[in-house]
């Protein structure tokens, strides 16, 4: 490929084995926010070193505002021993949800590193929730694909480095579904039949419905009326009925045992089956026609109180030798380049999950904040009464 991928999806879940909360959750609700929570922000709250500290020197703490359990432990505490620092992590379960909190701060929420996914940059950035990157304290940035820089929702990487990307799919009990599993139009067939009451679908919207959209072979970011109502009677009559649970998270669903088909981020379905063990007998689909491109971005926060360390952070996790350990972790790629290939030189598990073919990548779509969102939020919601959820 000679084009960047076009990354805009909601989407890196995350590695939430011990949590329900949401990784996914972009959209759902963001009807209600709205982005005019956000005109509060002004330029006066931004703040930023207009110089590194000297002879690498960095403040004594930084602030991380991410998705629950996304880095690699041993990174973090790795970090801060290096730079004797203190590391406050905290989590949220969806973008709103740190929109929501950082528009609320106007520059003084005390966050520095901030993770959202692309499709939300160009509206923080107008609203003033994020700050420019100093790139040259940022070294490590030329270790990242060209694939992944330059990407629609920042063309120069003025706000944003790639932290992480994925895609969604479903994962599937072959003892349970004995068929083969290829496509939406199969997941919502098993749903009504082998899967009746052991069906788990995603917290979100957008990807709910892709489901049903997927199974029609229409866009799934499309904003055409009769698609739509056709998306609602399919989600809301022929899957809903059949649901059993709502999760953010395939891997908790896979570990409880009480479910056998679940719609799943690529990531979380291979942790599932690595905390399964040798014998497990889940197996993962890319379904056809279609479905979800996403990727989340490592961000400055306005107002970031640690600059200095924020920028020495975003650099340590996209290094080399950082890479291959997240990917391990979290079961996404990074976007470092030649990231395939130190997989395979490890011998990490399960890398057809991790990096999908480009038969596959080839025909994903990425999501889009469109006029058909409330849409989305209206079935989605009426799913979920129906489901009893």
């Amino acid at each position: 490929m000679t084009e960047p991928l076009r990354f805009l999806g909601p989407e890196p879940v995350a590695r939430q084995v011990a949590r329900s909360v949401s990784r996914r959750r972009l959209l759902a609700g963001i009807g209600v926010l709205g982005l005019g929570a956000l005109t509060g922000c002004t330029a006066s709250t931004q703040r930023m070193a207009d110089s590194p500290a000297p002879d690498g020197m960095v403040e004594n703490k930084l602030n991380l505002y991410s998705w629950g359990d996304y880095d690699d432990p041993e990174l973090l505490d790795r970090f801060k021993d290096d730079h004797g620092l203190v590391l406050q992590v905290d989590s949220f379960g969806s973008n709103e949800e740190m929109i929501a909190k950082l528009a609320a701060a106007r520059g003084t929420s005390g966050y520095d590193v901030v993770v959202p996914t692309g499709l939300m940059i160009p509206q923080m950035v107008e609203h003033n929730l994020l700050q420019p990157l100093d790139m040259d304290r940022i070294p490590n940035f030329s270790n990242i694909d060209p694939e992944f820089t330059g990407q629609y929702f920042d063309r120069d990487n003025t706000y944003s480095v790639c932290k992480a990307w994925g895609t969604t799919g479903f994962v599937y009990d072959t003892e349970v579904i004995t068929r083969s599993m290829e496509s939406w139009a199969d997941f919502v067939d098993a749903a009504q039949n082998e899967a009746d009451g052991r069906t788990a679908l995603l917290e979100d919207p957008w990807e709910v419905c892709s489901i049903a959209l997927g199974s029609q072979g229409v866009s799934l970011n499309t904003t055409d009326d009769a698609e739509l109502e056709e998306c609602r009677r399919i989600v809301v009559d022929e899957l809903a009925p059949h649901i059993r649970a709502y999760l953010g998270n395939a891997a908790t669903g896979m570990a409880q045992g009480t479910v056998s088909l679940l719609q799943a981020f690529n990531g979380d379905a291979r942790q599932g089956m690595l905390e399964a063990g040798e014998g497990h007998t889940w197996r993962f689909v890319f379904p056809t026609p279609s479905a979800n491109l996403w990727m989340d971005n490592w961000c400055l926060a306005t107002g970031a109180p640690h600059p200095d360390a924020a920028h020495a952070f975003i650099d340590a996790m996209i290094s080399p030798e950082a890479a291959i350990a997240n990917v391990d972790y979290i079961g996404y790629p990074v976007g470092t380049r030649g990231l395939e290939e130190q997989a395979r030189e490890a011998e990490l598990e399960d890398l057809d999950l991790i990096f999908p073919d480009q038969e596959v990548l080839d025909r994903l779509e990425a999501s889009e904040y469109n006029e058909g969102q409330q849409a989305r939020v209206e079935i989605f919601g009426a799913a979920q009464a129906r489901s009893g959820a």
